[in-house]
């Protein structure tokens, strides 16, 4: 989900990351090929439009067993928006997976499967996708959930009035969508209600991906009347169809989901989830029973890693996330205007100094976009290593060998709500100061600032992260660096990029699809678009034995269903 902005990459609090967040092998393009979920197994790219797959029933129970009841208590921070339209971080989405649904989801092998609709089908050489709403899908009011609902939702989320800033990246694949978004109409042909319980789009060519996109929360049906009646306030009480619904939000202080017994599937084990808004010391709160679950920090690792030590027993290891943090420029801003800067820039970070002595080997150094495991990783990309000769040379090569009174003030804004700022961004400035005598000012903001300033280009400089929101290397390669996307956030313009990645969007032969992408890849590492700095690498966490079934992934997927409390 957007994509995603992470202030350390080594906490599991509720905070955000900026995001936008199928299997099969078959390289031909099938003209009418029914389709469900795409087989557990490895994570893949998305697959050709090809296969045969078969339909699969509700999973539906009515009664919960005797894992039912308790509460889960985490550390969190405060939602931007619990409008699925307006999503674009982690820290919202997390939230709003649990509170909506939508007509496919990702599961706990981030694989397309059902979710509001049990079945579908794709035809007319995959640009048609029909599906079949569940007779059961109910909103949290007992409303039953139809093809309408989807259509008002979609075609609301692209009404300029909405003001959604993924909108465009996450449905103007559907044809009509882009002249709401334009404001040149109020209605997109390319959703058609057939009836109450079956929905059509019509895309503007066949894209692998588009099952994949429909899994972003801008595709997830709303009933009108709570919208509507609700105005801007409207998700203070929001009628959800998730397996949560939100009892309570209370800013800065907490908020409280709550089963939903309406739920299509088998209702939550859980009776409540309570986040913790107001902060405090994790580790602090962890041992006082507080909260359930944390991330382990550097100052405790030797102790919760000491067998003798009380926590070690609920010590657990993290998978890595599919994030990447880096340094974003805006390239039409003086002195990022001018690539051999940047690549100076580049050459002068010593990300094996800091993913070592900074994260004490829990991150690893990044040399690309995509970050390892993903599908679509190059290991074999060339990165831009640490060199300062050469560092300096570029520098006396570029346009900005030293910087004017007018150019010389550097601003990297991250996200911060005061004290001091990330160990790891201070380390940088000083290697740029140390080794090129370029200075530069940190600017903290609050990150909902920051996300409104990051989306309408305002921001010189930039350090954040970017999630994954579905496993396809088109939410990032496109997604972040084609010319034309509204979330290109440092004005990046390369032709040769658009061309890949443009032929990638209809390329059926998952093969050169990857490779398309990974060439778009070699040359925006080359261009210094972004200067990526660290992966996250497995790390630790402590859970309570109490919790059973928390599962730790690498993308924001609604997981509090299936956990449940045994005591």
């Amino acid at each position: 989900m957007l994509r995603k902005l992470i202030a350390s990459g080594l906490t599991l609090l509720l905070i955000g990351a900026v995001a936008c967040s199928g299997g099969g092998d078959e390289p031909s393009l099938a003209s009418d090929v029914a389709a469900t979920a795409a087989p557990s197994g490895g994570i893949e790219i998305s697959p050709a439009l090809g296969g045969n797959p078969t339909p699969t029933a509700s999973a539906a129970q009515s009664v919960l067993d005797d894992k039912s009841g308790g509460t889960l208590k985490i550390l969190g921070g405060d939602p931007p928006t619990l409008d699925p339209a307006l999503v674009s971080d982690t820290s919202s989405a997390r939230i709003i997976l649990e509170l909506f649904s939508g007509l496919v989801r990702l599961d706990n092998n981030l694989q397309i499967v059902p979710d509001v609709a049990e079945t579908w089908a794709i035809t007319e050489g995959g640009t048609v996708y029909t599906f079949t709403i569940r007779d059961d899908a109910r909103f949290s009011d007992g409303t039953p959930i139809t093809a309408t609902d989807f259509k008002w939702a979609i075609e609301r989320a692209a009404n300029p009035d909405t003001e959604s800033t993924v909108a465009e990246l996450y449905l103007a694949d559907i044809v009509g969508i882009q002249q709401i978004i334009d404001g040149n109409a109020t209605s997109a042909s390319g959703v058609e209600v057939l009836d109450d319980k079956t929905l059509r789009f019509r895309i503007d060519a066949p894209k692998a991906y588009f099952l994949a996109k429909l899994t972003y929360p801008t595709a997830f049906a709303l009933k009108r009347d709570n919208v509507e009646s609700g105005g801007r306030t409207w998700t203070d009480n929001p009628v959800g169809s998730g397996p949560f619904l939100l009892d309570e939000y209370r800013i800065g202080e907490r908020l409280v989901l709550a089963r939903n017994e309406n739920y299509y599937d088998r209702p939550p084990y859980l009776d409540k989830v309570e986040i913790n808004l107001a902060g405090g010391v994790a580790m602090a709160m962890y041992q006082a029973d507080e909260i359930d679950l944390t991330g382990v920090g550097l100052a405790d690792l030797d102790r919760v890693q000491d067998p003798n030590d009380p926590l070690n027993q609920d010590l657990v290891r993290v998978p890595p996330g599919f994030t990447t943090s880096y340094i974003g420029f805006n390239v039409d801003e003086p002195p990022f205007n001018d690539v051999k800067f940047r690549q100076a820039l580049a050459h002068a970070i010593d990300k094996d100094l800091i993913a070592e002595q900074v994260f004490a080997g829990l991150v690893r150094p990044a040399d690309g976009v995509l970050p390892p495991l993903f599908p679509g990783f190059n290991d074999g990309l060339d990165g831009l290593e640490f060199d300062p000769e050469k560092a300096q040379r570029l520098l006396a090569e570029s346009s900005y060998p030293t910087l004017s009174d007018r150019d010389k003030r550097i601003v990297v804004t991250t996200q911060g709500t005061g004290g001091s700022p990330s160990l790891s961004i201070e380390v940088m400035a000083d290697m740029w100061s140390q080794t090129l005598g370029v200075e530069v000012d940190i600017q903290q903001v609050e990150f909902a600032t920051y996300l409104q300033d990051l989306y309408r280009n305002r921001l010189q400089s930039f350090f954040g992260a970017w999630e994954a929101d579905y496993p396809d290397p088109q939410d990032w390669i496109d997604i972040l660096f084609h010319s034309e996307s509204p979330r290109n956030d440092g004005n990046y313009s390369n032709p040769d990029v658009d061309r890949l990645v443009e032929q990638a969007r209809t390329e059926q032969d998952v093969v050169l699809r990857t490779q398309l992408y990974q060439e778009a890849e070699q040359l925006i590492i080359d261009d210094v678009a972004w200067l990526p700095v660290w992966w996250d690498t497995q790390g630790l966490a402590l859970i309570k034995s109490r919790v059973q079934d928390y599962n730790f992934l690498p993308m924001t997927i609604e997981i509090f269903k299936d956990v449940w409390i045994n005591e």
